[in-house]
Order: structure tokens, then sequence, then C-alpha cells
């Protein structure tokens, strides 16, 4: 599955958030997007799955123009979790996720839809919570039931925006290491928004850095990551280590603003 972005631009009353912004997604690869706030990270995979329609250029899934596909069709390959997900309403983790199941699901959910939601739970190891009200779970928990959500949708993208946020460093890893896996088991792609450089190193096959609603830089996380890219577009010194033979992912330590 290719997801192609090509020239997109897009904005609001007040402001241009996105200027001929051109990606290109091919497979089974996970690819961060970093950038300070306001630079139109959100607003980039927002328009990847059509929840914002570009003012200027388009979208392609496998070469069809997304603004001309139905949005179930859309939902059966790319799933997105939004950041920070709101779960007000009392709901058990089971009748979450099979909400994912939506775009396949006739009047009905069937013994498939079901089977589906069990394989997930297992995957992410919380068929304990299946029948817990979403609000009594912590928030590595929660976060593992939206991902499941988005995954019993059987997407061949995953977008995620802020997957990390709000977790503490045990569950940022956990959370990471779920996408990761699911990444390469399932031959997928996952393009996820983040502000931790360090963890977008350590889990990027590729990164795409933004700027004032351009990308200001993209490729591997040893190319990217660099000194002079962190002050041109955070504005603060940093040293970058990337090990002793220079081959490791590299290692961000901020300095100061300059």
């Amino acid at each position: 599955m290719k997801l192609r972005v090509k020239d997109v631009e897009f904005g609001y009353r007040s402001a241009q958030v996105l200027r001929s912004v051109c990606a290109e997604i091919d497979g089974k690869e996970m690819i961060g997007i970093v950038g300070p706030n306001g630079a139109g990270k959100s607003t980039l995979i927002r328009c990847m799955d059509r929840i914002l329609k570009p003012s200027c250029g388009c979208i392609l899934l496998d070469e069809e123009d997304m603004s001309k596909m139905a949005l179930p069709d859309i939902a059966k390959k790319i799933g997105y979790i939004p950041q920070n997900s709101a779960h007000k309403f009392p709901a058990t983790v089971f009748d979450t996720i099979l909400i994912g199941r939506r775009p396949h699901l006739g009047w009905r959910s069937s013994e498939i839809d079901t089977e589906k939601v069990l394989d997930v739970l297992e995957l992410l190891k919380i068929e304990r919570f299946a029948m817990r009200d979403i609000n009594e779970l912590s928030g590595g928990e929660y976060q593992r039931v939206v991902i499941a959500r988005a995954l019993v949708q059987e997407p061949d993208i995953l977008l995620l925006d802020e997957p990390t946020s709000d977790l503490d460093i045990r569950h940022q890893l956990e959370v990471m290491d779920i996408i990761q896996s699911i990444v390469k088991d399932r031959d997928i792609a996952a393009i996820f928004v983040i502000h931790d450089l360090n963890l977008c190193s350590r889990y990027a096959d590729r990164i795409i850095m933004m700027k004032d609603g351009e990308i200001f830089s993209e490729g591997l996380p040893s190319s990217v990551m660099t000194s002079e890219n962190i002050r041109s577009v955070y504005g603060v010194e940093s040293k970058v280590y990337n090990g002793d033979n220079g081959n490791e992912r590299p290692y961000i330590i901020p300095l100061k603003p300059t």
C-alpha cells in the first residue's frame, strides 16, 4: 500500500498551515514526523486520513485520489489514532474495540468481527480488561485499547498523533514496541507524530522534520537528527551522539536555546 502526498497545502482563515508538502510512504516502515508546535505535523496526518481537506494538491492511496474515495473505503485501509482520545461515555473495552470494525460491519456484528476483536485483545495483552469500563483504565492501558480499535479495521497504514503523550517512560517504550512489532508482523506502515526526538530516533525508519508548514528535512535518523537541523528548526543548541562507530541511532542532548 503506497500513500503519496503531492503538493498539499492547507490553511485556516487566519493562517496557512501546510505549504506544498510532498511525501511518499510505501510499505513496511515506521515514519516519525517531528517539528516544533505549529509546524503542521498533526494537520498533515489529518489530511492523510481525510479528516481535513487540502486546499491545494492531493493525497493518493495506491494512486487513487482520496478525495474521490468513500470514507468507509478509506477506513478499511487507514487506521487513525488521534491525540488524547476522549472517553467520557461508559463502555467496555470489548465494545470500544468492536467500533473499529464499523467499516466492515453489515447490520450487526458477526462471529468474524468478534474473532477479530479477540485476536487484537490477545495481541496487545489486554484480554483481562475486555469487560472493564474504559474509564477505569490507566493511560497506558487505554492507549493499547485505541491502538486495538484501529487494528481491527485491518488497515494497511496506521496514523498516530502523539501516541506516547501523557505516558510515563515505561509505557512510552511499551507502546512504541507494540507499534514496531505490529509494523513488522503485519507488513504495514505506521506514521507517527511525536515530540520526543530520542523516541523518534530510536523507532523511526525514516524521519520527516517539519518547520513552518514545510518539510525541512527527510531521511534516515542519522541524516535528519543533526545539531544543525535541530538548531535551525527548534532554535536549540544540542549535542548529537551516534555511538563510537557512528552507526548507531542518534541520541540527542539538548543544551540551551539559541
